[in-house]
């Protein structure tokens, strides 16, 4: 990924691409609470943190910088966009191919607490 592609998905609001998870996932039955369950697992946010964020347009880069990563988010891997995520260098994106990867697994119907690496 290029460095001004990585600027330009660092600066985009956890807001803007919330909604889009959220149709994602309810499309396939899933629902806002899975969802909320799966970014807090991630984040070690509780849900007062992640609507606040949600409401204060917080940037992916200050989401994840704020952010207490769950230890057992090494264990997740495979592929997004192309991409394994166990293989990103950067830090920044691959917290956010971990919750886009988790956001794929709650779709495609994956147990929540395989999701949540339990």
């Amino acid at each position: 990924m290029s460095t001004s592609t990585a600027q330009r998905v660092a600066a985009m609001t956890i807001a803007s691409v919330y909604p889009l998870y959220l149709a994602k996932i309810e499309k396939k039955g899933r629902t806002k609470d899975e969802l909320d369950a799966v970014i807090c697992w991630l984040t070690g946010y509780d849900q007062s943190d992640l609507e606040w964020h949600l409401a204060a347009g917080t940037t992916f880069a200050d989401f994840f910088a704020e952010a207490r990563l769950n230890p057992n988010a090494a264990l997740i891997t495979g592929v997004i966009c192309g991409v394994r995520v166990e293989t990103i260098e950067d830090p920044l994106m691959q917290q956010i191919r971990y919750l886009d990867k988790l956001v794929d697994e709650l779709a495609k119907g994956r147990a929540l607490d395989k999701v949540l690496r339990s």
